[in-house]
């Protein structure tokens, strides 16, 4: 198939080594950060912040967070260009939603005199919340709907990136706790430009299962 959302993603691989000689210029980064702040989720909830790791300080604090595991990972905090934390809001509240539908008032979605009335869907993250008002598995699920979306435009811009589950998350809230601001961060997102020889994964078949396999059409 010849398409260029398909040669995009036919691009894309989870960059193994990256090239620290090279930054995304800035108006890529412009680009990439408003698509992911327009990603989707659950009624309109934005339950995230992402925390961009770009100075050489910000690197060496989270280089210190893989002191005890996941060290296959902890090149890339330097030699990427940024490293994204994907965080969640664990405990979203109905005040949290009261700031999405007032920035849905100024942008003109929602009229001032229907405010209490698009409060009405904030039932979907009632039937998400616990006993004890977690919401985590919910607004962690929104979570991972922007780092799709991230991705996709990463390919889009030929940027390379490597999603990391293999972070030490404990260590990482602790040592950006400031900048979380009570929000979980359990996924960081490293993005820059592969290196052209140390990079396997850039070398290899792109290899998914069979479309037959995994689409049921009815």
């Amino acid at each position: 198939m010849v398409h260029p959302v398909i040669e995009d993603l036919l691009w894309r691989h989870t960059a193994k080594k990256y090239n620290a000689l090279r930054k995304i210029p800035q108006e890529d980064l412009d680009v990439l950060f408003e698509a992911m702040r327009l990603s989707a989720s659950s009624i309109n909830s934005q339950p995230w912040k992402f925390v961009v790791i770009e100075s050489r300080e910000a690197k060496e604090r989270m280089s210190k967070t893989f002191a005890r595991k996941f060290q296959f990972n902890q090149s890339h905090v330097f030699d990427s260009s940024q490293i994204i934390l994907f965080a969640y809001n664990s405990h979203y509240t109905r005040d949290d939603y009261a700031e999405v539908v007032d920035k849905g008032i100024e942008d003109k979605r929602t009229k001032p005199e229907d405010r209490e009335k698009a409060f009405g869907s904030f039932v979907f993250a009632e039937l998400n919340t616990d006993e004890t008002g977690n919401t985590g598995p919910w607004t962690k699920a929104q979570t991972y709907i922007a780092l799709g979306n991230t991705l996709h435009t990463l390919a889009r811009l030929r940027i390379d990136s490597t999603p990391m589950e293999g972070i030490d998350t404990d260590l990482v809230n602790e040592e950006f706790k400031e900048e979380l601001d009570g929000y979980q961060c359990d996924v960081a997102l490293a993005i820059g430009y592969h290196h052209p020889r140390e990079d396997y994964n850039a070398k290899l078949p792109k290899s998914r299962r069979n479309p037959a396999d995994i689409l049921v059409r009815i």
